[in-house]
């Protein structure tokens, strides 16, 4: 699988998202098992939040790498009420109890709110030297809130993207490639599956002898400091993603997409779900 340099560390371009696992006690044992398929598949990057399921998405993270935890990229968010000095230091003690581990590779602000970003930033920078957390990054960021934070430490944004969600080709993608900051895409094949059954994406996959997932991935992934971070608890959902970064798109393919998703010629709002 292709990979990336984030935090320092070489991590494939293609991890594992959480949101919506811990949810339902019954699906627990399926979440788990389909996060360690997915290390098997190479897919060892996994991104999760305090936020999820309030804290269940990290528990049934920790279930899944209990025993494989030197095999994972470990990703983490705080919400943004818990983002001062001291809310900071006790939300990534309990994620870290949640998670069984006692170190988190990157964590993030979940989105911005009330509490300074050097307030956020000098408690992040804490846990760091503490060694709870190895490198620490942002969600949800525009480029102003970017220019704002002005911190070289930032290892990475996480945004919405795909092709349903633009916008941030027309500045934020540009900003961060300048900046070699690697951009985290959340719902890269959309949300609620409007977006797979698109008849453009259809054709091309056709074309490709693959799926509108693997289409809509491979588009995110054309990108080269672009990580996508699908979720999946079906096992062959699970193989697709991990195959999409076989997928090329030609121009011929781009130009369908672009005539069914235009591209921004505007700034526009961050899009956030």
């Amino acid at each position: 699988m292709q990979t990336i340099e984030l935090g320092g560390v070489s991590v494939p371009r293609i991890g594992q998202g959480t949101w919506h696992m811990g949810e339902d006690a019954g699906q627990r044992q399926a979440e788990v098992r389909a996060l360690r398929e997915g290390l098997d598949l190479g897919m060892t990057l996994i991104d999760t939040a305090e936020m999820y399921a309030e804290g269940g998405a990290e528990e049934v993270v920790g279930q899944a790498i209990r025993d494989r935890r030197n095999e994972v990229y470990l990703v983490s968010k705080v919400y943004p009420h818990n983002a001062s000095t001291k809310g900071v230091q006790a939300a990534c003690e309990r994620s870290l109890r949640r998670l069984g581990t006692d170190t988190i590779d990157l964590y993030l602000l979940h989105w911005r709110g009330q509490y300074p970003l050097s307030e956020t930033v000098e408690a992040f920078e804490r846990l760091r030297e503490q060694g709870k957390i190895l490198r620490w990054g942002v969600s949800n960021f525009d480029t102003d809130d970017l220019a704002e934070l002005d911190a070289p430490a930032c290892a990475t944004n996480q945004v919405l993207y795909n092709p349903e969600a633009r916008g941030i080709e027309y500045d934020l993608l540009p900003w961060q490639a300048q900046h070699n900051m690697p951009l985290m895409a959340y719902c890269p094949i959309g949300q609620g599956g409007a977006l797979l059954h698109d008849a453009a994406l259809q054709r091309i996959a056709d074309k490709h002898s693959a799926t509108p997932a693997q289409v809509a991935l491979a588009w995110a992934l054309r990108h080269p400091g672009v990580i996508a971070i699908p979720k999946a608890v079906n096992l062959e959902h699970l193989k697709q993603n991990a195959k999409a970064d076989n997928v090329r798109l030609d121009e011929e393919d781009l130009a369908q997409i672009d005539a069914a998703y235009p591209s921004p010629t505007r700034k526009q709002s961050l899009q956030m779900v």
